[in-house]
């Protein structure tokens, strides 16, 4: 699968009060941009986890801080799956705006039941994502 690309604008909430996006919330973009990849190649979250009984659960998160976004700018936030596991994978996410890279972002992710213990990817996942393993 190719590299999934969102855009968002960055809203007075996100921000703190010199107009400068807080950090944490580089963590909700990169959030919405795993979602909308999983929904851009056929799969939503709660039908995962009705129908599966499965969820994604994040262990790992690393954040590089390049430059800060602003008030109104639009980001373009690029999502890409590096590595499939059995039961976990790896994205890669880069935040940017206009051309300049603002986050670089490596997150983790298992496939937990509803007791929050680790899984195997459900097959028509892991056949989606797995040219990336």
């Amino acid at each position: 699968m190719a590299a999934h690309e969102l855009k968002i604008r960055v809203y007075y909430e996100d921000t703190d009060a010199g107009g400068v996006v807080y950090h944490a919330r580089y963590l909700a973009f990169a959030e919405r941009g795993r979602t909308e990849m999983l929904r851009a190649a056929g799969y939503e979250h709660a039908p995962l986890l009705s129908e599966n009984g499965t969820a994604f659960a994040v262990v790992a998160a690393d954040l590089q801080y390049k430059a800060p976004a602003q008030l109104d700018d639009e980001l373009t936030i690029k999502s890409e799956i590096t590595r499939v596991g059995g039961a976990s994978m790896e994205i890669k996410q880069d935040i940017f705006c206009d051309d300049r890279l603002l986050t670089e972002i490596k997150v983790t992710l298992v496939c937990v039941d509803s007791a929050f213990k680790a899984v195997r990817l459900p097959a028509e996942i892991k056949k989606i994502f797995d040219s990336k393993s």
